[in-house]
């Protein structure tokens, strides 16, 4: 009986496991499509929004420590 070597029917099983050079599939995004005229603008567009975030979640922190101390302190003197 002869052995019949058929081909591989999944994409790089016969690649070694310390293959660098592995296939990436191309990732199509909508956003490529974009015409994008102000690309220098991006990193101050960022840089902003990451400004507004950090604010905004300081804030929430000294809202949820003093908003029960105003809370307990509102109750305790009301009654």
């Amino acid at each position: 009986m002869t052995f019949i070597q058929r081909p591989s029917t999944r994409d790089g099983e016969n690649r070694p496991a310390n293959d660098n050079k592995a296939r990436v599939p191309e990732v199509l995004s909508l956003l490529d499509l974009l015409p994008s005229a102000d690309d220098d603008k991006v990193d101050d567009i960022v840089r902003r929004t990451e400004r507004l975030a950090i604010a905004l979640v300081i804030g929430m922190a000294i809202f949820l420590i003093v908003g029960p101390a105003v809370y307990v302190a509102m109750t305790y003197y009301s009654s």
